[in-house]
């Protein structure tokens, strides 16, 4: 359910983090970027704000919506899921022409062998390689307060092991590993929590403004007192950047909000409420009579996992290595007033999509609500 040697002649080492994530030394006022990937949720609002830096960017991927999205940039076309060396003799090329970069994103693959051809392709043409990996790779969901150095999952033999969403923390651990071996001391990390803002095609932060927004009694819950992180994108990739212009390495927890400011599902909605003005009124239901009719949480009730159990500390990670390196938050209001307006920006069939992926429908919804009320009538 929760559901992942040595510089190049010429360009600078990297400095790593420590336990503060503080920098040595800054790269280039311009950074040459190659970005594995970049047109899903979170690589266009990077290659935006990196243009916006004058940063120079290269993109491989399929070339799907590259050309469309980002007319003016070079894409190098490829599959990285491609058998064999076919998907990824664009970059060779570019590769054995002399070509170098700075900086490599590898923004979202969870296959470590994936990760390793690619990252091993470049190794001698980059001084420094960024891998987004995920919350996930914990494996101790229940023990609140834990910071970059808990537990994480394992999958050495994941090259002989078929795929499936229960190994995604493993898998993206593993990736993490194979990362810091070929890159020992110029790697970072990113483990973002639940991501969310323009361009949540999961829709699983999207479901509650848009809910809330349509008023009238909405089903919450738990009981509304349970901390939950998430990341606003443009945190994220802001933080991604941060990291490259200043030279940080190490890896980092990248979740929201700020240790000062814990969040609730009690105000997540409330927020949600104040924003779009709405009639919204709460009915707070235990997370055991939610599960005794079909309703779970994460997918179905989005950002909320109950607050006992098996993933008690999932929305309590530390992140203050993050927070000294420099990662900031926006308000959660001005994240929630942006993902109404890019929903509000999509084709019918697009919104449409969205609630099939995450939350319940109106229907499932009074569903529940009228069971809740004929239990404590009863």
């Amino acid at each position: 359910m929760v559901a992942g040697a040595g510089a190049v002649a010429g360009l600078p080492a990297i400095a790593t983090a420590g336990d503060h994530g503080h920098e040595k030394r800054a790269m280039p006022k311009k950074l040459k970027i190659l970005v594995l990937g970049g047109t899903g949720q979170t690589g266009p609002h990077f290659v935006r704000q990196a243009q916006a830096h004058g940063h120079e960017i290269t993109l491989f991927n399929r070339g799907r919506r590259s050309s469309e999205m980002f007319p003016d940039l070079e894409c190098l076309i490829g599959d990285r899921m491609a058998e064999g060396d076919e998907g990824l003799s664009a970059l060779a090329s570019a590769v054995g022409s002399g070509r170098t970069w700075d900086v490599v994103l590898d923004v979202w693959p969870h296959i470590p062998k994936v990760v390793e051809a690619t990252a091993t392709l470049l190794k001698d043409n980059t001084s420094h390689y960024m891998y987004v990996s995920s919350m996930s790779v914990y494996s101790d969901s229940a023990t609140k307060r834990q910071d970059e150095s808990a537990p994480v999952g394992e999958a050495p033999d994941a090259d002989n092991m078929e795929f499936g969403w229960e190994l995604f923390g493993p898998f993206k651990a593993e990736c993490e590993n194979r990362v810091r071996r070929l890159y020992p001391d110029r790697n970072t990390i990113f483990r973002p929590g639940l991501i969310i803002g323009p361009r949540d095609f999961s829709f699983r932060g999207g479901y509650w403004p848009v809910r809330v927004r349509d008023g009238g009694e909405v089903l919450a819950p738990g009981t509304g007192e349970t901390h939950i992180q998430n990341i606003d994108v443009r945190d994220l990739v802001d933080f991604e950047l941060l990291c490259m212009e200043r030279n940080i390495g190490g890896t980092f927890n990248v979740v929201g909000p700020h240790p000062r400011t814990p969040l609730t599902m009690k105000r997540l909605l409330e927020t949600c409420k104040a924003v779009s003005k709405s009639d919204a009124e709460f009915t707070w239901v235990p997370a055991e009579f939610l599960m005794e009719h079909q309703v779970g949480p994460w997918m179905q009730m989005p950002c909320w996992l109950p607050s006992e159990g098996e993933y008690a500390g999932f929305g309590w990670h530390k992140v203050d290595k993050a927070v000294a390196a420099g990662l900031t938050f926006r308000p959660l209001a001005e994240t929630l007033e942006d993902t109404l307006t890019w929903y509000d920006g999509l084709e019918d069939e697009q919104r449409n999509g969205l609630h099939q992926r995450a939350g319940i429908s109106s229907e499932k919804e009074k569903e529940v609500l009228d069971a809740w009320k004929a239990r404590n009538a009863g």
